[in-house]
């Protein structure tokens, strides 16, 4: 995999309390909406484990990393970038109604997939309990508390998760064990991945249906009928 030299332009503020970084960095290194790149400070050589990177916002020149970021990073710091890696969203041509539902504590994963579903005329509905930044006022913004009556609704369900709340989602959702989703659903299941990859370390363990997957290389974007929930 490739090293891409990067580097931190700014910082910003999209959720009150923890910053976001702007990378700027080569086209090749921007990770597609739930995908990650792996990062580096060059400063700081001597850390042993890399910080994945996830998209808030994408440009041509670099991408704004979604909040956490290590602390010690401040503009002008020189980054390593390896990635993109995993997988991420998909967003079916056949979709025309699109829920986001963002169960962690922010939602600026998800945000990226935004302008890809107006482009494509698609219908989107966020559902989330935290602050959310400016986004379009064609986006329709609801508590989680809704989600369940919004099944009916979408025609696809992306959602951002720590792997702790997939135990819950049945009950945030309102469906019984027997029960399936009434449309496709896919997840970015947020665990650690200390390793990225690298070492197949097992940390990033994620209950799959038929068997544990990784979420640093099977996703960390699963289709939900792929895990145990």
């Amino acid at each position: 995999m490739r090293l891409y030299d990067a580097s931190v332009r700014e910082l910003r503020y999209i959720t009150p309390n923890e910053p976001a970084a702007w990378i700027d960095c080569p086209s090749e290194a921007i990770p597609a909406p739930g995908r990650y790149s792996a990062a580096w400070s060059v400063a700081d050589s001597s850390a042993p484990l890399s910080t994945p990177l996830f998209a808030a916002q994408i440009a041509q020149d670099g991408f704004l990393a979604a909040p956490p970021i290590p602390s010690s990073w401040e503009p002008g710091a020189k980054l390593e970038l390896r990635g993109p890696l995993g997988r991420g969203f998909t967003l079916p041509a056949s979709a025309r109604r699109l829920a986001l539902a963002a169960l962690a504590e922010t939602s600026a994963r998800l945000l990226p997939l935004i302008p890809m579903a107006l482009q494509s005329d698609l219908a989107v509905a966020l559902f989330s309990d935290f602050p959310i930044p400016d986004i379009p006022s064609a986006v329709e913004i609801y508590p989680v508390q809704d989600l369940p009556e919004a099944l009916a609704w979408a025609d696809l369900l992306l959602l951002d998760a720590p792997v702790s709340e997939l135990e819950r989602l049945r009950v945030k959702l309102h469906l019984k064990p027997e029960d399936w989703l009434p449309c496709p659903a896919q997840a970015l299941v947020l665990t650690a991945m200390p390793c990225s990859g690298i070492a197949e370390c097992g940390a990033c363990f994620v209950p799959g249906r038929h068997r544990w997957k990784q979420a640093c290389q099977d996703g960390p974007v699963f289709d939900l009928n792929e895990l145990s929930w």
